[in-house]
């Protein structure tokens, strides 16, 4: 079901979608039933909402020479730690903790939006996204998208596009 956005509509209600309004972005929500069997949190996406994975992006936080680092990249494929900390000028790249990376977004793993974070991290998105007119990212929960155009997801994340998914 996929519903635009009013000024005054709540949205979803998530620190992401308000962002969203706040900002005055156009986008569009789409919901799902989340099926909490399904292996995968971005392959459920795409295949609830009909879109190919490349349009759809998974929001995963890594440590960058001791910094989280939010990066976006395909669902249909992976993050190249290597490339993600070359472009945000880093040595080194692991995976955050879980915990730590739900505690400093405010978003539980699954749900984390790369927009609207209880504390602003450094973000990448993969080169890739620039290829489509709209790519869809969490909305802030499980069984919530945003679907958004990629130069719109880079300005209000102050992200910086980059090679950083790999096949």
């Amino acid at each position: 079901m996929a519903k635009k956005a009013k000024k005054n509509d709540q949205a979803g209600g998530t620190p992401a979608t308000v962002a969203l309004m706040r900002a005055g972005t156009a986008y569009t929500l789409h919901s799902y039933a989340h099926d909490p069997a399904h292996p995968s949190y971005g392959e459920e996406a795409a295949e609830a909402l009909g879109v190919t994975p490349e349009r759809v992006f998974k929001t995963l936080v890594a440590e960058v020479d001791g910094t989280l680092t939010v990066a976006v990249v395909p669902v249909a494929g992976s993050l190249d730690l290597k490339a993600l900390a070359a472009a945000v000028g880093g040595k080194r790249a692991v995976m955050a903790d879980p915990a730590a990376a739900e505690r400093t977004t405010g978003y539980v793993r699954g749900g984390i939006s790369p927009l609207g974070q209880r504390k602003p991290l450094p973000t990448v998105i993969d080169a890739s996204a620039g290829a489509h007119p709209t790519i869809c990212v969490s909305a802030g929960r499980r069984g919530l998208e945003v679907e958004l155009a990629p130069a719109d997801l880079a300005s209000l994340t102050k992200a910086v596009l980059a090679p950083i998914g790999r096949a």
